[in-house]
């Protein structure tokens, strides 16, 4: 758990002015931007696409985009400042066209798709910084597509003037059958790619370091944005589909305050 544990350190260097937002008291957002990530997390091929910006986390329903995936669900607060929830959320998959290493070897698009699942999230203050934690478990409508968790920390280390940044943290299991559809390759595939059969087992994917901020133009209005840093680990970083151990992503946009 790398990328937790240096967030963690961080936390220790915090100086007392570095107030952020409160995750548990952001505002409500809606706005689009635009994002550079990697066809899958592995690839080389970077892919340039619009995305919106949403955030509405009201006392039972929320949904988001600023927590990692497009979710949406319902939350209950169960200990002050713990809350426990449901949620749905949008899995991307990986879509041949965008990627040259995938269309010279012929390899099948993965469509996108819905999983479901549950949540832990956690909102507390450490000295001045505001923390975020969430476990998140969620399996794919598509049974064959597996099951993935995850575990999220977020926490604010600047406040200057309009100007607000946290540094985040993050790290992803995957069950084998989550693993062989991203990563593996069958007897079929192996045939027509030219690749080796490769059929990975469950365990630690990534993990992901990163850099949230937010700067305010307007009472109402505001950009916003992430640069994030991928890095792949045991089966699927072995898998004859990682081009790369690391991938980054970045997102800019712009949101209406509510």
């Amino acid at each position: 758990m790398r990328a937790l544990a240096t967030i963690s350190l961080l936390l220790l260097l915090l100086p007392s002015a570095a107030r952020a937002q409160d995750p548990a008291t952001e505002p409500t957002l809606l706005g689009a931007g635009g994002r550079s990530r990697p066809v899958y997390t592995g690839s080389a091929s970077q892919y340039q696409e619009p995305v919106p910006v949403v955030r509405y986390y009201g006392p039972v329903l929320f949904v988001r985009d600023t927590r990692g995936p497009l979710e949406g669900g319902v939350h209950v607060e169960i200990l002050p400042g713990v809350s426990a929830g449901l949620q749905l959320a949008y899995e991307e998959g990986r879509r041949t066209n965008e990627s040259s290493f995938l269309i010279q070897h012929h390899l099948p698009n993965i469509g996108a798709g819905a999983s479901y699942g549950a949540q832990l999230e956690w909102n507390v203050y450490l000295g001045p910084s505001p923390i975020n934690l969430i476990l998140r478990a969620r399996q794919h409508l598509k049974a064959a597509e597996g099951a993935q968790a995850d575990l999220r920390l977020s926490a604010g280390v600047l406040k200057a003037g309009p100007f607000s940044a946290a540094v985040v943290g993050q790290e992803t299991w995957a069950n084998a059958q989550s693993n062989r559809s991203m990563y593996g390759i069958t007897g079929q595939e192996a045939t027509i790619s030219g690749l080796p059969v490769y059929n990975p087992g469950g365990g630690l994917v990534s993990n992901m370091f990163g850099l949230l901020w937010s700067l305010d133009l307007a009472r109402h209005w505001l950009l916003v944005g992430n640069l994030e840093g991928y890095r792949l680990h045991e089966d699927a970083a072995q898998s004859p589909l990682a081009e790369r151990r690391w991938n980054v992503e970045a997102v800019v946009g712009g949101a209406y305050r509510f």
